[in-house]
């Protein structure tokens, strides 16, 4: 059984109760997931989740988690055959999207321009081996990025809530990592979120390239819901310090705290940098600690 922080254990994927108009959105949602096959774990991401967010889109996303990829799909075409490509429909059905997914994608098929009760929405469908094995393992950093920033969960059988503490201390220690010894809280989630944009060719020319700026300024209380535990984890752990109300932070950037933090980050990730970390070290050893340790975490980024 996983180990989870202690103290990231209430806040992750945290949502507003408050907002009764978001209540309401939601409602409408879950009616929409009656239309399909049943799943195991449902989320909202991205841009119109919330109200207060600059970075507005018109269409819904929706992350799906279901036990059987294949057998889902094929009810889910048998219900719904116009969510589909018609070639996939046609060529192999659930299988060929199923095989499409895992074989040329990150195991996850998206069905885009979805019209439902004057809604335009996109859902992406993945096996909850692989969303488990990514939120604690990172291994294709793909769905576990999207988690790092602020969602709303529908749905979830097996407490994938519970579980993405992991993500979010493996997010902030990967953070402070590339961040210099002093920075602000916004630096900090701003860097959390481009953890999942590092090498992504879609913030070099598609994307809005202050995208990142955008998401954090939208949602800055959310991201303090989500990561406060953690934050006052390491503050009780003397690797952070805070003035100026919490928004100013210094951290620790000794050998200790650095291999505390490395060692905390998803395994996959946490191993590669242990065994860079002496090779940088020894081509920088008139560096700053702090200098040293974002060239060891940028290599294993």
């Amino acid at each position: 059984m996983v180990e989870l922080p202690k103290l990231c254990r209430k806040e992750s994927l945290r949502t507003e109760d408050s907002d009764i108009t978001k209540k309401r959105e939601d409602t409408g949602l879950i009616d929409f997931l009656k239309v399909l096959p049943p799943v195991e774990f449902c989320c909202i991401y991205g841009s119109t989740l919330h109200p207060n967010n600059h970075y507005k889109s018109k269409m819904v996303d929706l992350i799906l988690g279901v036990s059987d990829p294949q057998k889902w799909h094929e009810k889910n075409i048998q219900l719904n055959k116009d969510h589909y490509a018609s070639w996939m429909v046609y060529l192999g059905g659930g299988k060929l999207v199923t095989e499409v997914a895992d074989e040329i994608g990150v195991g996850v098929h998206f069905n885009p321009y979805v019209t439902w009760n004057e809604k335009t929405l996109k859902y992406g469908v993945v096996r909850m081996h692989d969303l488990i094995q990514d939120i604690l393992y990172w291994k294709t950093f793909y769905l576990s990025g999207r988690l790092q920033k602020p969602v709303n969960i529908l749905v979830d059988t097996l407490d994938v809530r519970q579980l993405n503490s992991v993500n979010l201390r493996s997010a902030v220690s990967a953070a402070l990592l590339l961040l210099p010894p002093e920075f602000t809280e916004v630096d900090l989630y701003a860097k959390i979120c481009s953890l999942s944009y590092m090498g992504d060719l879609r913030m070099l020319f598609a994307e809005d390239r202050d995208k990142v700026n955008k998401i954090v300024g939208g949602q800055f209380q959310l991201f303090q819901s989500m990561y406060q535990p953690c934050l006052e984890e390491y503050k009780a752990k003397r690797l952070l310090q805070f003035s100026g109300h919490q928004s100013n932070i210094s951290q620790d950037c000794g050998l200790s705290a650095t291999e505390l933090l490395i060692s905390s980050l998803a395994r996959a990730v946490g191993t590669e940098l242990g065994e860079k970390r002496s090779v940088v070290e020894s081509q920088t050893n008139r560096r700053s600690d702090g200098e040293k340790r974002q060239r060891i975490a940028l290599r294993g980024f």
